[in-house]
């Protein structure tokens, strides 16, 4: 079979666009379309057959250079993507704490060098990235697809050189082994498979594939409306069922691949019923902004988190989020309108010299503002002293060493430097997540006379079955405190902490019954308060904004359910002792919580953890009452 080059424009390929995006906006903007992730999925495909029809039309026709299609990506890409990060910065900076603004400054840097992908990796994934690193989150994608395109016109050329009959072979094979070594990865480390782009070669190459003839067979009309329809079907059922718990990408983006492959090839041999469909102009024209649309919701989204609510955009009321969508929109039209097509066609557009210049001159001043921000430190000198003080605590809790194990910052349990051998002192071993970890500089503190074991993991509840949990290193551990360390080693008494969820008191039910049953004692800690916001942000900008007490408008009562449900328990069912931080730190309602454990010296470290003073705080209240030891 030969090579299949476009019916010249395709309107349905505009609206399967329309249908991509609009997946991915609505996901984000926490509309419905809870896996709304795989439009970019559908993107890939699309734009492996659009990029290697026109690579393999123009090298039939000997007129492919690469300089001409790394000018082309130029036109593309550059523009829209530089005016985003620009007016981005001028306008998140406003509003951004000198550490926020550093670490916009890397993502910044990370999107002009096509590295997003890699640093989001290593920065918490894309389900739940970290606060101060969302800003710029969807530029992982444009990322994997530069770094494929700087390699595949090179493979192509190579390939029809040296080994011109094995063109499609050669495709194939390396779509499978990509599609296989990302299977593989998933199911070991999710971050990577998502991320690294030759895990998504093999969605690029599907689209390479229907360029290079494989939908020949689709001649017969109802083919063609049965492939459409079913290609429709595989994009949005997915759109719709999958979630954040989805094990994605791997053998689970096949579906989306497949659909999208389907409707582009039924639409290679003549229109159809859903082609017609996507060919509606107002979704076309969706499509034709696809890029733009693309690039600036999720700065408006960042935008009115960090500026104005201030609490997470799941939280935010479904009117606000459809405003946002429209704004979305608004901004798309313009950058489509004013940047991308002048850039790309007509009167206005500019020559590759003027282009390269003009293209460079923007990356190089982006490159000199984002190097400025960090090492300054994200601009401290636009910010009152205490303001920067309490600013400074962010993310300033216990984790992170060889105590708390953390697949996701590749730290791993030490058992000798943990578990402490018996020396004739109360031996108390403190057991759970953060929340547990978060407790030690207090304990260390306010009772230097124990000997204090820890063992503590992330998101890891200190139950003693773990069969159901996916987080493997969660499993390790707790099996080996209860099944080994228990059982052979003397402790006084277990401190048993976690940000406790109605969910997880069956299972601590189970665990007070066996520390019971094998003649230990347990003393369990509640949830602490909480808020949507973390808390040493709410307290800075409470103080630039001249409302002191705007923090308690972001919580901290969320808790108090479970804390309360958990003191029934503890009391009636249980039998063991049980300490309430609401009713230790928030006065007699269990409301009114602190903001400060000191002179401007934020109680929390982010919105649920306690700073190091924090914890001090609470643990000599314990100790005040006579909870601990």
């Amino acid at each position: 079979m030969g090579s299949a080059l476009p019916r010249g424009y395709r309107p349905d390929i505009d609206g399967l666009r329309a249908v991509a995006v609009l997946m991915v906006v609505l996901n984000h903007l926490n509309l419905g379309v809870r896996g709304g992730f795989v439009g970019v999925d559908v993107f890939f495909v699309i734009s492996g057959y659009l990029i290697s029809s026109m690579i393999l039309g123009e090298m039939a026709s000997g007129a492919f250079t690469l300089i001409g299609f790394y000018e082309r990506r130029v036109r593309r890409i550059l523009p829209a993507l530089l005016l985003m990060l620009m007016i981005s910065s001028a306008v998140l900076v406003r509003r951004l704490l000198p550490w926020e603004t550093e670490a916009f400054a890397k993502m910044l840097l990370a999107a002009l060098f096509c590295v997003s992908n890699l640093f989001y990796e290593q920065k918490g994934g894309y389900f739940d990235p970290p606060e101060q690193f969302r800003a710029l989150l969807h530029t992982w994608s444009l990322a994997a697809e530069e770094q494929f395109y700087i390699v595949f016109p090179l493979l192509l050329v190579g390939i029809r050189r040296w080994f011109p009959s094995r063109l499609r072979t050669a495709i194939v094979g390396l779509a499978l082994v990509s599609l296989a070594i990302a299977e593989v990865v998933v199911l070991r480390d999710s971050r990577a498979a998502f991320f690294e782009s030759p895990l998504r070669a093999w969605e690029f190459l599907t689209g390479t594939l229907i360029a290079l003839g494989f939908a020949n067979a689709l001649h017969n009309r109802w083919q063609r409306e049965a492939a459409s329809a079913a290609g429709l079907l595989l994009i949005v059922l997915p759109g719709l069922f999958y979630n954040n718990g989805t094990v994605f990408p791997g053998l689970m983006a096949i579906p989306p691949c497949a659909g999208a492959a389907l409707v582009i090839a039924a639409g290679e041999k003549g229109d159809s019923v859903s082609g017609r469909c996507l060919s509606w102009r107002p979704l076309v024209f969706i499509g034709l902004i696809s890029y733009s649309l693309y690039l600036w919701h999720w700065p408006i989204v960042a935008f009115e988190e960090r500026s104005f609510r201030m609490v997470p955009l799941r939280n935010a009321p479904w009117t606000l989020r459809l405003t946002m969508l429209m704004v979305s929109l608004a901004a798309a039209v313009l950058s489509w309108w004013f940047v991308e097509r002048p850039f790309r066609s007509g009167r206005f557009r500019p020559r590759r010299r003027t282009l390269f210049a003009i293209t460079g001159s923007a990356v190089a001043a982006m490159l000199a503002f984002g190097c400025v921000a960090i090492t300054s430190g994200g601009f401290p000198s636009r910010f009152p002293s205490n303001v920067l003080k309490i600013a400074a605590y962010h993310d300033n809790f216990a984790s992170g060493d060889e105590c708390f194990d953390d697949p996701r910052g590749k730290l791993r349990f030490n058992r000798k430097a943990c578990l402490n051998p018996d020396d004739g002192r109360r031996h108390f071993l403190l057991l759970g997540d953060s929340h547990a970890e978060d407790l030690y500089p207090g304990l260390r503190t306010v009772f230097p006379e124990l000997n204090l074991s820890r063992a503590s993991g992330a998101a890891c509840k200190p139950t003693v079955a773990q069969g159901e949990f996916p987080k493997s290193n969660c499993v390790a551990l707790m099996n080996y405190i209860y099944g080994d360390y228990l059982p052979h080693h003397r402790i006084d008494k277990l401190i048993l902490s976690a940000r406790w969820e109605f969910s997880d008191l069956q299972e601590l039910g189970r665990a007070v019954e066996w520390i019971r049953g094998h003649g230990m004692q347990e003393v369990i800690i509640g949830p602490s308060f909480e808020f949507d916001t973390p808390l040493p942000r709410l307290l800075a900008l409470s103080i630039l904004d001249g409302k002191p007490n705007s923090y308690l408008n972001h919580g901290p009562g969320g808790r108090r359910p479970v804390d309360r449900e958990m003191s029934e328990l503890a009391k009636n069912r249980w039998k063991v002792p049980y300490v309430s931080v609401y009713e230790d730190l928030c006065g007699p309602s269990g409301m009114d919580c602190p903001a400060f454990a000191g002179a401007e010296l934020p109680i929390l470290a982010d919105k649920d953890h306690f700073s190091p003073q924090g914890s001090v705080l609470l643990v000599r209240t314990m100790r005040d009452r006579q909870q601990l030891p």
